[in-house]
């Protein structure tokens, strides 16, 4: 139990948004977000950006979770939510870009309140956000890719 304790711990630290995933078809994935949700909140800072992502919105008619629903839990949690489905490439970009921007909107928030512009962001490597012509360029590669 320790060894979990303190991997866990590695394994959070640092991180500054979170996507979590359930399947809209299978109802028990929905019922352990809270439980992630939970762990997630429990080894992290309080402003890491959260977004509850319903997937498979191609099968919403096999839907177990409606998104009245969803959208109802992320609101409760103050985290974000969408729908996305992987298979068709539906707001799969989408969902990773809003919570980029949500952390530069608190990052910057930081920095103005300390009054220098580059004093609370994140020392270290710079991330590169990829555009869309990078990411076909993977795919097209057989990366992630049917």
């Amino acid at each position: 139990m320790f060894l979990y304790r303190a991997i866990t711990s590695a394994y959070y630290r640092g991180a500054v948004g979170a996507l979590l995933v359930c399947d809209v078809t299978r109802h028990v994935t929905f019922e352990n977000v809270e439980r992630w949700l939970k762990e997630l909140r429990g080894h992290t800072d309080s402003n890491i950006m959260i977004m509850l992502v319903g997937n498979k919105s191609h099968l919403r008619h096999l839907g177990a979770v409606s998104t009245d629903d969803a959208k109802a839990f992320a609101e409760r949690e103050n985290t974000f939510f969408m729908e996305t489905s992987a298979l068709e490439s539906t707001n799969v970009d989408n969902a990773f870009t809003e919570v980029l921007t949500q952390i530069h909107h608190v990052a910057s928030r930081k920095a103005l309140e300390v009054g220098d512009d580059h004093a609370a962001l994140p020392k270290g490597q710079t991330i590169k956000f990829r555009g869309k012509d990078d990411v076909s360029a993977v795919k097209n590669a057989g990366c992630c890719s049917a």
